[in-house]
């Protein structure tokens, strides 16, 4: 190992100097002999990309793995602090305590985190601080036959890292993210360096491997050929795939409702259309959205990897984890909930200042998730300043059809089922305007743009347009009837299933 600076505290970094790597793998099998990385995943690997066309062409490696941020998402986004980052600037994990939410994979813009197959907890590379920790160097580093792979103190002016990033052109991965990588590359590549640089082949075939399509991976030929000068095509890759599935789509979606099942009665009575007294206010909206709640819960439950440790949410929360907060806002409005509902079995209406808290914490509930997919830092398309309003929106949406079918059921009088059309058609407008400005405003990034085009042209655009219809029919609510609250509802799930989905798709790595 390199001396260390006595005088200061060690931050660790890495030096991959490209000119020298020539794509042996020794780093990846060394890596998963040391780590024991089962097979299908990997905390390294080398990345070909071939440039030019026969016979002018180049190939270019580059060895990819964490970045070991200096300001990582993945420790913000983490709602466990299974994710952590050392005293040493070193970002470790302790399996023990995750609770396989997927959030630090959404939130690395280099998706460098995996799941492990067996033991179903999040991982990557740590530099093998456990290595480091007595003095070794790192396993990759040791088996490097070219000397490619340098690890070093930044602070130690001596050390042979401390000089190449000091004194050579060196480059990081997706320095706009502003996570100040510590991973740095001498000679590297831009096709390589920007993921969007390279096709991938045709049919997903790769050097040694067969990907084909991979399930909520990147499809064949994305994304396009406009972002290289140079015909630049990936010959040897791993696959990547999204962290949320389709659940994450239904959770988006009863949370909704669970909000606004709430917000739209007692808007109604805010505006005189629905007496306090009502069964509509006083039974039926706690008992919606109660029930849309508990699903919620177990949805996001459900989609843990360790389902059983969710509990650790609340015992030993991080607090910059919108999971977290996200978890406390649902906790209290589920309370909020359960005391309007004691309240009514008591045979009074509830207090007003209780549905002014319910009302304020229904607006937390629709918008928090807002500022998760905003901690999802790696997916340009979530970056969305007005996803907080959007989500209100159509909490508004969902709020309106579950109140326009819960009035009919009851048989509320025909003034209050009109009023909660009403609600649904405005809110269904103002979805369908806020989706017409996300597509019709240029994406500020070739990232959003990518998504955006998978979300509207690609595999994901049946849901997107059966989404636009039903906001279009939706807003036509009054004149066409309560007929189209149904499809109004399922419209809204498959927007929420497009968005999610395809703003996952665009290649990190």
């Amino acid at each position: 190992m390199e001396p260390v600076n006595g005088a200061s505290r060690p931050a660790w970094a890495k030096v991959v100097d490209q000119t020298r790597c020539i794509g042996c793998h020794a780093c990846t099998t060394a890596c998963k002999s040391e780590n024991e990385v089962p097979l299908s995943v990997t905390r390294t690997y080398v990345k070909y990309v071939d440039t030019g066309l026969f016979p002018e062409a180049r190939r270019s490696f580059q060895v990819t793995r964490c970045n070991q941020c200096a300001d990582p998402p993945c420790v913000e986004a983490c709602p466990t602090a299974a994710m952590f980052q050392r005293a040493d600037g070193i970002v470790d994990f302790d399996k023990s305590v995750c609770i396989g939410c997927k959030a630090c994979i959404a939130a690395c813009p280099y998706d460098a985190i995996f799941i492990n197959p067996e033991d179903h907890s999040a991982e990557k590379c740590n530099f093998c601080a456990h290595r480091i920790d007595i003095g070794l160097e790192p396993a990759c580093v040791v088996v490097c036959p070219t000397e490619a792979l340098l690890v070093g103190d930044m602070n130690d002016p001596s050390s042979k890292v401390a000089g190449i990033i000091n004194r050579d052109p060196v480059a990081v991965r997706r320095p706009e993210k502003e996570t100040r990588p510590k991973l740095y590359y001498k000679g590297g590549d831009q096709v390589t360096l920007d993921p969007l640089a390279a096709q991938r082949p045709g049919g997903g075939l790769f050097m040694w491997s067969e990907q084909g399509e991979v399930d909520h991976g990147v499809p064949a030929g994305h994304p396009g050929p406009w972002n290289s000068s140079a015909a630049a095509v990936l010959s040897y890759d791993i696959p990547h795939t999204a962290p949320w599935d389709f659940r994450v789509s239904l959770y988006t979606w009863t949370k909704s409702i669970a909000a606004g099942a709430y917000l739209v009665p007692l808007l109604l009575i805010l505006t005189g259309a629905l007496d306090p007294a009502s069964t509509l206010w006083t039974w039926a909206a706690p008992v919606l959205a109660g029930a849309f709640l508990a699903l919620t819960g177990a949805i996001l439950i459900w989609d843990l990897e360790h389902p059983e440790r969710f509990h650790l949410i609340f015992r030993r929360p991080q607090w910059r984890s919108w999971l977290v907060r996200g978890g406390f806002i649902i906790g209290g409005y589920g309370a909020v909930l359960a005391a309007h509902f004691a309240a009514t079995l008591t045979g009074a209406p509830p207090p007003p200042w209780l549905g002014w808290l319910g009302g304020g914490l229904a607006v937390l509930t629709a918008v928090y998730t807002a500022f998760l997919f905003g901690q999802a830092k790696a997916r340009d398309m979530w970056q969305n300043p007005l996803l907080p309003a959007h989500f209100v929106v159509q909490a508004g949406v969902a709020g309106g059809g579950a109140t326009t079918l819960a009035s009919l059921a009851l048989g509320a009088p025909a003034a209050v089922t009109e009023a909660a059309l009403v609600a649904f058609a405005v809110s269904s407008a103002g979805h369908a305007l806020m989706i017409a400005g996300e597509v019709f405003m240029p994406p500020p990034t070739a990232h959003a743009r990518l998504a955006e085009r998978e979300m509207t042209h690609g595999r994901f655009s049946r849901w997107f347009l059966l989404g636009v219809l039903g906001a279009v029919l939706g807003a036509a609510a009054p004149w066409l009837g309560w007929a189209v609250v149904p499809l109004g509802l399922v419209a809204l799930l498959a927007y929420e299933h497009a968005y999610v989905q395809a703003g996952q798709s665009v290649p990190l790595a």
